[in-house]
């Protein structure tokens, strides 16, 4: 079952502690924790358990990290993985302050339209909830916060990471 995801931008010091972690999945989980603590509303977004569907939406349907085409296979998952263990209990995903601009300006792109065109290519084998409308507006309402998030990030020279619990 999908847990809830957040996505958190960064401070310069928060990425570069969790950038320097990487290779030690205590470390970078230790420093995940730290920032998920601080709970900084003004620079996370809950997306609860939207984040599935709008990550197949831009991975071609699919629960991968890669696939899809940059950049906004990196709205979700599809950043550069932190975890180094095969089998992590926990996704943690980063996108670059550069990166974050373009995630921003091509998710700011994305119209409802698309987005369903896109939302009708996930398969429900595999997929935890319901297909259909509400989970469609359940996925769109979360995606227009999601973007709205990015282009904060990006004004303010952001990365991201996006966390869940798998």
């Amino acid at each position: 079952m999908a847990g809830r995801g957040v996505h958190f931008a960064l401070t310069t010091d928060q990425e570069a502690r969790i950038l320097a972690a990487v290779g030690v999945d205590e470390a970078v989980l230790e420093i995940v924790g730290e920032v998920e603590e601080g709970w900084d509303r003004n620079n996370l977004m809950e997306s609860d358990k939207a984040w599935d569907a709008m990550h197949r939406c831009f991975c071609n349907g699919k629960l991968h990290y890669e696939g899809g085409d940059y950049p906004l296979n990196h709205l979700v998952c599809g950043g550069r993985q932190l975890l180094v263990d095969e089998d992590p209990d926990m996704t943690v995903s980063y996108v670059s302050a550069a990166a974050v601009q373009d995630v921003a300006k091509a998710a700011q792109a994305i119209t409802r339209e698309e987005m369903e065109v896109r939302y009708k290519k996930i398969k429900q084998r595999g997929y935890d909830a319901k297909l259909g409308a509400e989970d469609f507006e359940y996925t769109w309402s979360n995606f227009v916060d999601v973007v709205k998030f990015y282009l904060k990030a990006a004004k303010s020279g952001r990365a991201v990471i996006f966390s869940v619990d798998c």
